[in-house]
């Protein structure tokens, strides 16, 4: 498995960190494999009864590589994507054969098709895609100064990493609309108040593993069951919504407009959008 993402497991909790702490998480192709990786993995790993996903350093995800970003710029290299979105091996908008999700969509989806619960604790930054893959989490405990934000209109994207359907589920419409249209940057109280943040703590990772420890105790039968019966609420229409952010994103990458957010972004000067 990739060392971006480590994996520990003790009494019954899997200590999922992501680890590239001197970029902030930043999500790179060989960060997008091993988020991925390391969900797959703990889909057939015994004695697990619940995760806790984290991220080492200064922040839990800043989102999207920088580099990345700049490529994305790059209306030549925008233009190389296929038809359904991917365009080299590895590449984050690939689909894989039997799934109802891209690897960037995979990398927060892969939360919920788990059978334990998984905990998100929020730190630092968790910006765009570092957002989505904590939305993904079944509970999120956040610290009040986390920097959070609905990241991709700022950079002239659609958020395409289950985004849209997960903060339709978790707040109200016309919020999550606000948050998206806006990309504004809120904190983890306000995150809390619309819904965002199950608990706010001065200490997330220790108060993630203390509840994953509650949870651990409980019977493992009964928890995932419960799991089950939430996530047949909440999962009708996943499927068409994926590819409706899907063909959304493929619509912007490499547009005139997406182009100068990038590169408007990037040179740190207000960016001049035609109709």
């Amino acid at each position: 498995m990739s060392d971006r993402v480590t994996i520990s497991i003790s009494d019954g909790v899997a200590d999922v960190r992501l680890n590239r702490a001197d970029k902030r998480n930043a999500l790179d192709a060989a960060m997008f494999t091993g988020i991925a990786e390391a969900g797959e993995r703990l889909k057939t790993e015994s004695g697990v009864r619940v995760v806790v996903l984290s991220g080492e350093g200064a922040s839990f995800c800043a989102g999207l590589d920088l580099s990345s970003m700049q490529s994305l710029g790059n209306a030549d290299n925008a233009a190389s994507q296929d038809d359904d979105g991917g365009a080299s091996e590895g590449n984050p908008g690939d689909m894989v054969e039997g799934r109802i999700t891209h690897r960037a969509q995979q990398v927060c989806w892969v939360w919920q098709e788990l059978q334990v619960p998984v905990i998100a604790a929020l730190h630092g930054h968790a910006l765009g895609g570092g957002l989505q893959i904590a939305l993904g989490a079944d509970i999120r405990v956040v610290h009040p100064d986390t920097k959070m934000s609905v990241r991709e209109v700022y950079w002239g994207l659609v958020p395409d990493m289950t985004g849209t359907f997960m903060l339709s589920r978790l707040t109200r419409p016309d919020i999550a609309r606000e948050l998206t249209y806006t990309a504004r940057i809120f904190d983890g109280n306000e995150a809390a108040h619309l819904g965002l943040a199950t608990h706010v703590s001065e200490s997330p990772y220790d108060d993630a593993m203390a509840l994953a420890h509650e949870i651990a105790t409980k019977s493992p039968g009964a928890v995932q069951g419960a799991k089950r019966l939430f996530n047949g609420l909440d999962h009708p229409g996943a499927a068409e919504q994926f590819a409706a952010e899907r063909a959304a994103i493929r619509a912007q990458i490499g547009s005139p407009n997406q182009v100068e957010a990038v590169m408007a972004g990037i040179e740190k000067r207000p960016p001049v959008f035609v109709d």
